[in-house]
């Protein structure tokens, strides 16, 4: 130990603190949760906190149809840069106590407030009551891009985490009046609704009914369609029935016409075969008429078989029985007589 020096002293600092460490004014070392020893004369240290800081904040703004809202909300910010911020603020530590000389978080944490009022403040007063009543996600998101990308911020060395707006609330006087008006309004669309409910009832029945009457009128032209093909179909068939009727009819007579003259034909030929047979016996009988007994008998013989002939030959005996004396006849003879009779029986 040096002579004037002091004694050495140690200090460990959390996990949570950023550490620069300095010593005769100059940087020496730097990190989160430093430890060392260290003289008093000649060494200093300042500690960032490194975890994020919420912030809770609750405005009055003026809308732009001049009506007061407060806006309530929470920021979280951080260091971003360890060493702008410490040249920004004296994060200066008591190296003995770890404790701040002077402390610098209040003061950082109103900046970020005035500074989200300012960007607050520029967007609910380009937006009437009603608009910023109901902006508090869209304000939330637009109030963030802009914090990200702050200047001002980026200079300080802090980076924003997080930001929301938990209420956008009107005045009471202006809320009840909301109230009202909205009660109104919810009235006047509940009348509105039964109205229109009404009226959709009425004109669903009004369509139920005219597609009733649309299907009835379907079904009668459907009915009158099948009336009348079934009347064209009747007519069709009678009208074929009586064309066919006349046709067998046509058949039938032109039938008789051809049997009538068929049956005139055959009498006709009837009579002429009559007139030739009786002509060619006339003929026959004018020849026969001209011959002698004797010749007629002769030929008529002609074609007789001998037992006719026979027969015959009797016949003419038993004329002139009285002049015959004495006839033999031979059992032969007359065997074939009887036997030609028998013949001429059964011819």
């Amino acid at each position: 130990m040096r002579p004037g020096s002091g004694p050495m002293v140690y200090v460990k600092f959390l996990p949570s603190e950023y550490v620069l460490r300095y010593r005769g004014g100059r940087l020496v070392a730097e990190g989160p949760g430093l430890s060392f020893f260290f003289l008093d004369l000649n060494s200093s240290a300042c500690a960032i906190p490194i975890a994020n800081t919420d912030t809770d904040f609750i405005f009055e703004e003026m809308t732009n149809d001049f009506q007061r809202v407060s806006v309530q909300g929470q920021v979280t910010w951080r260091a971003g840069d360890y060493k702008k911020l410490a040249e920004s603020l004296d994060f200066t530590v008591d190296l003995r106590t770890r404790q701040y000389t002077s402390d610098p978080m209040p003061k950082l944490a109103k900046r970020v407030v005035n500074l989200v009022e300012v960007l607050v403040k520029s967007h609910i007063g380009t937006m009437s009551l009603t608009e910023s009543l109901r902006c508090s996600r869209t304000l939330a998101a637009q109030v963030m891009t802009e914090l990200q990308s702050h200047a001002e911020l980026q200079a300080l060395g802090l980076a924003v985490a997080g930001f929301a707006i938990l209420n956008v609330a009107a005045s009471q006087e202006t809320a009840r009046a909301l109230e009202a008006k909205t009660r109104e309004e919810i009235l006047k669309q509940a009348d509105d609704a039964l109205y229109e409910r009404r009226n959709a009832s009425i004109e669903q029945e009004r369509r139920v009914k005219e597609n009733e009457l649309n299907t009835e009128i379907s079904v009668e032209e459907k009915k009158k369609q099948i009336r009348e093909t079934e009347i064209a179909t009747r007519r069709m068939i009678l009208e074929k029935e009586s064309e066919l009727e006349r046709i067998r009819i046509d058949a039938e007579v032109e039938l008789e016409r051809k049997r009538r003259e068929l049956a005139e034909l055959r009498l006709e030929n009837t009579k002429k075969a009559a007139d030739g047979e009786a002509y060619r016996i006339a003929s026959v009988m004018a020849a026969y008429g001209r011959l002698s007994p004797e010749v007629l008998v002769a030929l008529a013989a002609l074609n007789m078989e001998p037992g006719q002939l026979i027969a015959q030959a009797f016949d003419k005996l038993a004329l002139n029985s009285e002049k015959i004396g004495q006839l033999n006849i031979t059992p032969d003879l007359l065997a074939s007589v009887l036997k030609s009779k028998g013949n001429g029986a059964g011819d």
